[in-house]
């Protein structure tokens, strides 16, 4: 019988193989809650309006937190130092409506919003022309590098645009 065990493993291995999963067969979801999450975002936009449209990225992330984790224990940190600067100003609101508001609602969802003081000045801001709900800290590679020896995981929340799985069939139309 101790002869046969190797040729017995390998037929149960070949089975195991033929019987796995494929191509055809669907994901799964997993649900296993989330602990406490320390996350840092790096905000580093060529567009004034990319950063509004990086909030999903954050408000997504709350979101998962609050259903399958402990979003009570968590902190997200947005440090931001690209042009997104601009709608960020008090300045700028005309320019770019809405965008106060938005901030407010992450602040209100305990995210920390920071601008660095070092981009701000590269692009004519003095520290106290951003909106009430953002500190301004010297320099976004500091603040970040801050934010990473305190346990805190960088995000990078880049920007392009959307493609759709209806946008895929049409450039694939064996997909349908």
């Amino acid at each position: 019988m101790k002869k046969y065990l190797p040729l017995i493993a390998l037929a149960l291995a070949a089975a195991c193989r033929t019987a796995a999963a494929g191509p055809d067969d669907p994901s799964k979801f997993d649900a296993t809650p989330y602990k406490p999450q320390k996350a840092v975002y790096d905000f580093n936009f060529a567009k004034p309006l990319d950063g509004k449209a990086a909030f999903g990225y954050v408000r997504n992330h709350l979101e998962a937190l609050k259903k399958y984790g402990d979003v009570k224990n968590s902190h997200i940190v947005i440090v931001a130092h690209g042009n997104e600067l601009h709608a960020f100003s008090r300045l700028n609101r005309a320019a770019y409506p809405g965008v106060y508001e938005d901030l407010k609602a992450l602040a209100d969802a305990g995210v920390t919003i920071r601008v660095c003081g070092n981009a701000a000045r590269s692009r004519g801001y003095k520290p106290d022309e951003f909106y009430d709900v953002i500190t301004v800290a010297p320099a976004a590679v500091s603040d970040l590098a801050k934010w990473q020896n305190q346990g805190y995981s960088y995000m990078y929340a880049e920007m392009f645009p959307r493609v759709t799985r209806d946008d895929i069939v049409k450039q694939y139309p064996e997909l349908q």
